[in-house]
């Protein structure tokens, strides 16, 4: 009795474990160009949430865009997002590829806003500095322009 109670549990538990698991799509997208999808996903869904107007204007629909860049369709993404979705690890190291890209990007865009700053700065600084120069020079030729006025009042 033990030992069918042991089989009928092992039985259940294998037989749940194969039901659940889905079966390698047709046209299964590979890890490194599932990782390319979603990081492009992720940007857009980002530019999405900070500027939708920007993107409805210029017609773009983040889905419809990632689907013909990387040459896939609908159900091609969700039936293998589904594959690897259900192996935590192998998702888990495709998510990881695409934070190493986002990563990598915020690197790249803190090294250009700072010289940007910089570079702003320095105009900024150039400005000030022309200003500061057309101030003194209006002063001192309305100083000329009044004292011309007065040498004119005193000789009429």
């Amino acid at each position: 009795m033990r030992n069918l109670l042991i089989m009928c549990i092992l039985v259940l538990l294998v037989s749940c474990y194969n039901s659940d698991r889905p079966s390698k799509p047709d046209g299964l997208i590979s890890k490194e160009k599932m990782s390319a999808i979603m990081y492009d996903v992720f940007l857009l869904n980002a530019a999405k949430g900070i500027n939708k107007k920007i993107l409805e204007k210029n017609g773009i629909s983040p889905q419809e865009y990632v689907y013909k860049k990387h040459n896939i369709d609908s159900l091609q993404f969700a039936l293998s997002n589904n594959y690897y979705s259900y192996d935590t690890k192998t998702y888990e190291k495709i998510m990881e590829n695409v934070k190493i890209k986002i990563e990598a990007d915020k690197v790249i865009v803190d090294a250009l806003s700072a010289k940007e700053k910089k570079t702003t700065d320095s105009l900024n600084k150039i400005r000030i500095d022309s200003l500061g120069k057309v101030k003194r020079e209006l002063k001192l030729a309305d100083s000329s322009f009044r004292k011309i006025r007065e040498i004119t009042k005193e000789s009429n």
